[in-house]
């Protein structure tokens, strides 16, 4: 059995999004080039790898098989550049100042520092909580490094002339249920659902436009929340149904009455690292500690998957 790894990552987004159409848009690719892959893959492995329904593809237990191993893959190759990034020589030193969102800076940047004071005492890195598009102008202005940036299912632009992108973890959004209200079972359940509704500058307002789409009919929504805390504050208070990133739920107190779902076809948020990429840049400095924040989140992905 001569397998394409290639073909195997296509199976992967195909699982992470729920559907051939969803794995698709993040692939950039056509919804029949998907569909081919998987029927080439099928016929190199000679089992079914998925099933389609109205709501979206679920993996078979062969299909699911061929996605582990193709995220171990995945994670493999990420090791690879980890280790790469230290055969520089002598441990590099100096400050580095990292941008971010606040779920990213509580769940990944937070642990990040603290390895760091262990393993790598010459590297101080410095957070900043800032929005994107100031943080995009001041990284073009060398006054941040780095920059972490959230997408839905993989909707990340190449990166303009000059910079550079790293994704380092790919995490499903999850449905958070209001108290007293009916658990989903499907993507389908989902349609009468009031809503709460979030900033159209982030990830999760294009998800919810996303999975309006994919249900065929508006979304009802109330209420606009941007920080994910408050949505869950607003959703535990009956407000509606809220769509939120595995990463801020993780991080996050969940009170007892409130119940979070995953669903398939609900797709995934993708976190990405954006550097100035010149002929002297990244530095050492900037590459270690990109090499240490996808050491961080190759568990994250991990667990999440």
């Amino acid at each position: 059995m001569n397998l394409s790894p290639r073909r195997m990552s296509v199976l992967l987004a195909v699982q992470r999004s729920g559907g051939v159409v969803a794995a698709a848009d993040s692939l950039h690719m056509s919804p029949s080039a998907v569909s081919q892959h998987v029927r080439l893959l099928e016929e190199e492995t000679g089992a079914r790898l998925m099933d389609r329904a109205p709501t979206g593809s679920v993996l078979t237990e062969a299909g699911r098989v061929l996605a582990e191993t193709a995220e171990r893959i995945e994670g493999e190759l990420a090791e690879a550049q980890r280790k790469l990034a230290g055969l520089d020589g002598a441990s590099p030193t100096g400050t580095v100042r990292v941008g971010s969102f606040a779920t990213a800076v509580r769940a990944i940047l937070l642990p990040l520092i603290a390895d760091l004071e262990v393993n790598r005492p010459g590297l101080d890195v410095i957070i900043e909580e800032v929005e994107e598009r100031a943080g995009l102008a001041r990284l073009r202005r060398g006054e941040l490094d780095l920059l972490l940036l959230e997408r839905d299912a993989r909707a990340l632009p190449p990166a303009p002339r000059g910079l550079g992108d790293v994704p380092i973890l790919d995490e499903s959004w999850l449905v958070v249920v209001p108290p007293g209200s009916a658990v989903p079972a499907s993507l389908a359940d989902l349609t009468g659902a009031t809503w709460i509704a979030l900033d159209p500058s982030t990830a999760g307002a294009f998800a919810l436009a996303r999975l309006s789409r994919q249900l065929g009919v508006p979304l009802a929504t109330r209420h606009v929340g941007y920080d994910y805390d408050v949505v869950l504050a607003m959703a535990h208070a009956g407000l509606g149904y809220a769509l939120l990133p595995e990463l801020a739920v993780r991080s996050s107190v969940i009170p007892d009455d409130l119940h979070i779902t995953r669903l398939p076809g609900i797709g995934a948020r993708q976190l990405v690292v954006r550097h100035r990429a010149t002929r002297t840049e990244p530095g050492p400095a900037v590459r270690a500690v990109l090499a240490a924040l996808l050491e961080q989140t190759i568990p994250l992905g991990t667990v999440m998957g």
